[in-house]
């Protein structure tokens, strides 16, 4: 599955730089997760061509944080039975501020 489609890409390009965004204004475009495991990443900015901007979470809310993700490590990454990450290809966008909320309440998007 492609974590990225030209739709996606598209949203992107609409949204440009956030760095001086405030957060309540900041809009997630994309969810990717690895169904083997317990990460997912809510992915809200592409900073270039690799590095996107996220709100990652391992399933501890304590330790849910945004940093910058690696889409050719994610592409890269190697799981049981032929899996690979995934893309939540029912994901809607939602605010930011509504899933860092949500995970760390300790529920589930």
């Amino acid at each position: 599955m492609k974590l990225l489609t030209k739709a996606i890409e598209n949203k992107f390009a609409k949204t440009g730089d956030l760095s001086q965004t405030p957060i309540d204004d900041i809009t997630v475009i994309c969810k990717w997760f690895n169904p083997c495991g317990s990460h997912t990443w809510y992915v809200y900015e592409r900073l270039d061509d690799d590095i996107f901007m996220a709100f990652v979470t391992d399933g501890n809310p304590m330790f849910a944080e945004c940093g910058t993700v690696s889409l050719a490590e994610l592409q890269s990454v190697t799981l049981p039975f032929g899996m690979s990450i995934e893309r939540d290809i029912n994901f809607e966008p939602r605010p930011l501020r509504e899933i860092i909320d949500t995970i760390k309440a300790g529920g589930h998007v």
